[in-house]
């Protein structure tokens, strides 16, 4: 177990025209700590920690928040506090100009990831 218990977030954001980067800052059985940073334009999409809760620490920018499989979303900015209980969809789309920069906490470290895909894909023809 790493001794370390502080750590400088801005070491770990990790800009991308790509995929947004999962940037682990630390790891225990407790807890597993990232850092995000999505640029204007791109989104984590909609999933679940089926075992776990995901809390975010908006530290910069802004977007829209993912509330549930229809899609619907909340407006997030720097200084919010956004919180995912136990199977609770959530993801995130930057629709600021500016970086969206957080620390997400997902608690235990293994919640598990499950993507959620809209109500109205699933009703699609195949």
């Amino acid at each position: 177990m790493s001794t370390t218990r502080i750590f400088n977030s801005s070491n770990f954001f990790q800009p991308t025209d790509g995929e947004p980067i999962r940037s682990v800052v630390t790891e225990s059985k407790d807890a597993v700590i990232v850092a995000w940073y999505i640029q204007p334009g791109q989104e984590i999409p909609a999933h679940i920690h089926p075992n776990g809760q995901d809390t975010w620490t908006v530290l910069s920018g802004k977007g829209e928040y993912y509330l549930d499989k229809a899609g619907s979303t909340q407006p997030i900015i720097a200084g919010d506090v956004v919180v995912a209980h136990t199977g609770c969809v959530h993801g995130v789309f930057n629709t600021g100009d500016q970086p969206l920069v957080f620390i997400s906490v997902a608690s235990p470290s293994d919640a598990g990831y499950q993507l959620v895909l809209p109500e109205d894909a699933l009703a699609l023809p195949s």
